[in-house]
């Protein structure tokens, strides 16, 4: 037999020697692949209660939009979970206008809409959300630009930023202090990890359930509520009660517009 014919034979039955095993060659691809990923995203838990920190991808008005358009938004931060699960930066809220009134010269617009679904690797998560607080797109961008310039040499991340709302983030690693200068959370790279508060006399809530967690808040203030940098508008329904999930802004005069890269805190109701 030749050299060539003998190695032949060693290499088929080293293969069948494999395959009787269950031993998979190296670089050869599972049949049937099961993502640890697709698992966990399937398992996730949201607790009722987690703040989403959302920029809107694209705004809409009460002028323009349609019933049953879909609006969408990023989540901006990792959402931290139980059990070392988590809401990953980058995932994808999906919503739809529920309904329009158009304000005109002489009109007060309203639109209604909804974020029900949260999209993770293309996994969709069905829940229902209420608003705690909304910033135009201008607000969004002071919350992320330094107090004052850094020094040479000075890395970004230890800059002093001011949150839609008040508290005084101190770079990452550093110190979340409210406007009484009691410290509420940390900063973290993407926003920061802070305790939600009830802001006195307003209708948002602390925490719920008696279940005070470090929540992910973005550019937000631990105790922001209602809308900043957006003229003429409030909050008519917040979606916390019947119907839940359905929001309502309402405008004092013309048509309601929600610029996109606006950024909200949705709370998960159910």
């Amino acid at each position: 037999m030749s050299q060539e014919a003998i190695m032949r034979s060693f290499l088929l039955g080293a293969l069948l020697l494999a395959q009787c095993l269950g031993i998979r060659p190296t670089g050869a691809q599972n049949p049937n692949p099961v993502s640890t990923t697709a698992k966990a995203q399937k398992s996730l838990k949201i607790p009722v209660g987690t703040v989403l920190p959302v920029r809107l991808n694209h705004g809409f008005s009460s002028k323009s939009a349609t019933e049953g358009r879909e609006i969408t938004g990023r989540i901006m931060q990792d959402v931290p979970l139980a059990n070392q699960q988590k809401i990953p930066e980058g995932a994808k809220v999906l919503g739809t206008i529920v309904s329009v009134v158009k304000g005109g010269p002489n009109g007060c617009g309203r639109i209604a809409f909804r974020f029900d679904t949260l999209e993770i690797h293309h996994h969709r998560v069905p829940l229902v959300t209420n608003l705690r607080a909304i910033a135009g797109f201008m607000e969004v961008q002071f919350a992320q630009t330094p107090e004052t310039s850094p020094g040479f040499g000075t890395p970004t991340t230890w800059v002093t930023t001011r949150q839609i709302g008040g508290d005084e983030v101190y770079g990452v690693g550093g110190p979340v202090t409210d406007q009484s200068n009691n410290h509420v959370g940390k900063g973290v790279f993407g926003g920061v990890l802070a305790h939600v508060r009830a802001q006195p006399g307003s209708k948002c809530r602390g925490p719920m359930d008696n279940e005070d967690r470090l929540q992910a808040l973005w550019v937000f203030s631990s105790d922001a509520c209602g809308v900043y940098g957006m003229e003429g508008v409030t909050i008519a329904h917040a979606g916390r009660t019947e119907p839940l999930g359905e929001i309502v802004l309402e405008a004092e005069h013309g048509d309601v517009l929600v610029s996109g890269a606006s950024g909200m805190l949705l709370r998960v109701i159910r």
